[in-house]
């Protein structure tokens, strides 16, 4: 792991190249990911079948695109009981998290005038689940839950295909959640039939969940054709510490990020330098333990970087500026400091509350703003599945007491027809009043 510390000259030119690296370039697919959205929208399924074989070596049909649900309930029956208890808990957990975030529609009133806000939820979401490296049952329930407790009607999910099958827990996850649909889809592909729908694959309003450059660059691309929840890049930890925390403890929490990508990040700010070069220890030794080694070796060589600062002062300020997608706080009183935090998509609070348990069952969603976007990207909840309507009345009289204002504001703009819309109802409101409805009825 690079070490970096915050008294040398060079630092401030270090910790930008640092923020500018996390960024991901996309700019080495956009021109690809551009042909496969116009032969998606074009072709519909074929093109998606053709794509299949070409990128995921997997030759399917039409037909059988979407598991049937004599699938599910085979896969979720053929679970051992231990691994669906477990899969269990974490859907219950994580619904009972998003319940918390639920808004409900309101009005308020003034004489003559109500105003508020109707809270609806999205007719159908997409949600993508990556394939690969690996199979992410957690990553679909984190994804699908918050969808429903939302009160979104269909929730259709796109995996990619395996020539050896889908993991039985992924599809067991899928009926936990509560999804309606799972189809055989991966890649920029999947996205831009969710975007703009396929014989099997329907339209959807939102799409949501993580994938690789091609998924994001898609993503990026058909944002406002339909609505995404964040451009994600590669996941990221920053682990806050003052040497209160064991260092194997923490090596281990550095690890389990960068066993996910050779593009993670595993960042440690640490106050002391003796503290770090334990820790650096640790993540050797642990690491010669684990498996995907070809993923582990390059990320720590990579990106693997060690900060240290002179306080935990300093150290906060720093991970404010990185924005990380987890940090954990691995100091003294934790919470004494998490008024200081400004920037990060989940924060774990001391010495006991490793990033692992957020990613499977901790209840918070582990979708996450990834790069330096937790400046103004929230995570994954219930409010990206709904959209609010606004509501207003006005009275005749209440109308004449804003009636001036209105029209001089939009005379201000230039905008005389506005102006002469509230003027021509001063002129004729009474036929709007309720008499004037009674005597207009008489007549008929």
């Amino acid at each position: 792991m690079r070490t970096l510390e915050s008294n040398d000259k060079g630092f401030e030119q270090a910790l930008t190249t640092l923020l500018d690296q996390r960024r991901e370039e996309l700019t080495g697919v956009e021109a690809q990911v551009r042909e496969i959205i116009a032969a998606v929208r074009s072709g519909g399924d074929q093109a998606v079948i053709r794509y299949t074989r070409e990128f995921d070596g997997v030759e399917i049909t039409a037909k059988a695109m979407e598991v049937p649900r004599t699938q599910w309930a085979r896969a979720s029956a053929g679970l051992d009981k231990k691994t669906r208890a477990a899969l269990e808990r974490a859907a219950e957990r994580i619904a009972s998290f998003h319940r918390q975030e639920l808004s409900c529609s309101w009005f308020d009133s003034e004489p003559g005038v109500v105003r508020g806000q109707l809270v609806r939820p999205l007719a159908r979401a997409g949600v993508y689940v990556p394939g690969g490296k690996a199979a992410y049952p957690s990553s679909l329930l984190m994804n699908v839950i918050p969808a429903k407790v939302a009160g979104v009607k269909e929730v259709v999910v796109l995996t990619p295909p395996a020539k050896e099958g889908l993991n039985p827990a992924l599809i067991a996850a899928a009926e936990l959640a509560g999804a309606d649909r799972l189809v055989l889809a991966g890649g920029a592909q999947a996205i831009a039939a969710l975007a703009y729908g396929t014989e099997t694959v329907p339209q959807a309003d939102i799409i949501v969940g993580p994938g690789n450059s091609y998924v994001t660059a898609a993503k990026r691309l058909l944002y406002g054709v339909v609505m995404v929840d964040m451009v994600a890049g590669p996941s990221e930890i920053l682990v806050l510490a003052d040497g209160t925390t064991p260092a194997r403890f923490l090596a281990a929490d550095l690890l389990s990020q960068a066993e996910h990508d050779e593009q993670a990040w595993p960042i440690l700010i640490t106050t002391s330098a003796a503290f770090a070069s334990e820790v650096e220890e640790e993540v050797t030794a642990l690491s010669r333990t684990l498996p995907r080694q070809e993923i582990i070796t390059p990320c720590l060589e990579r990106h693997g970087i060690v900060i240290v600062v002179k306080d935990v002062a300093e150290g906060m300020a720093i991970a404010n500026r990185i924005a990380p997608e987890h940090l954990e706080l691995a100091i003294a009183d934790p919470l004494q400091w998490l008024g200081r935090v400004e920037n990060a998509g989940s924060v774990f609070l001391g010495a006991y509350t490793p990033e692992a348990v957020g990613d499977y069952l901790g209840g918070p969603n582990h979708v996450l703003p990834t790069g330096g976007t937790a400046r103004f990207f929230s995570p994954l909840g219930v409010e990206h599945f709904m959209k609010r309507i606004n509501i207003l009345s006005y009275s005749p009289e209440a109308l004449r007491g804003v009636r001036e204002d209105v029209a001089r504001l939009a005379r201000l703009e230039g905008l005389e027809a506005h102006a002469r819309a509230v003027e021509v109802r001063g002129k004729c409101h009474d036929v709007t009043s309720p008499q004037s409805n009674q005597k207009r009825k008489g007549r008929g």
